[in-house]
């Protein structure tokens, strides 16, 4: 059988204390927005690069704020930029959290997956065993293919 990567258990208590964890994260973020996906997609955006840039730019507005129009709000982006500065290494390790349940979560369902296969494997391959027939037949329809429809036929006129 293939290499098995995860063996353990998760109690219920310590599920939901994971949850209760999450549910105060939330909590905490009371100001968390959800974006559109046509925001995201359209809405600049400041990486790595960009950092050093917005830097610069607050500390020239806050030595020269006299070229600025009246209407630019300093000290909200001022609040903004805090806000991002605060908010990314919450972020850094909620991506390195995301991606370690997600593979734990991906492995223990192939391993489950492929034990589930096996013993499907050992049932057909073990003949007629009573009572079998009806259950591996059950399990088998997983893998049954639906016909694909057939394309109308287009004459060539």
């Amino acid at each position: 059988m293939a290499d098995n990567h995860i063996s353990a258990s998760f109690s219920s208590a310590d599920r939901e204390a994971v949850m209760k964890a999450i549910a105060t994260i939330r909590q905490k973020l009371p100001f968390l927005i959800d974006l559109t996906t046509e925001d995201r997609r359209t809405i600049v955006k400041m990486g790595d690069k960009s950092r050093a840039f917005v830097s610069k730019a607050l500390e020239v507005a806050t030595q020269n704020p006299d070229f600025l129009p009246r209407s630019f709000d300093l000290e909200e982006m001022r609040r903004d930029l805090a806000l991002y500065e605060a908010l990314y290494p919450v972020l850094l390790s909620l991506t390195q959290l995301q991606e370690l349940v997600d593979d734990t979560c991906m492995a223990a369902g192939s391993e489950a997956y492929a034990s589930a296969l096996a013993i499907y494997n050992y049932a057909k391959a073990s003949g007629d065993v009573t009572g079998l027939d009806a259950v591996i037949d059950e399990m088998g329809r997983r893998f049954t293919r639906r016909p694909k429809k057939k394309q109308p036929e287009t004459s060539a006129t």
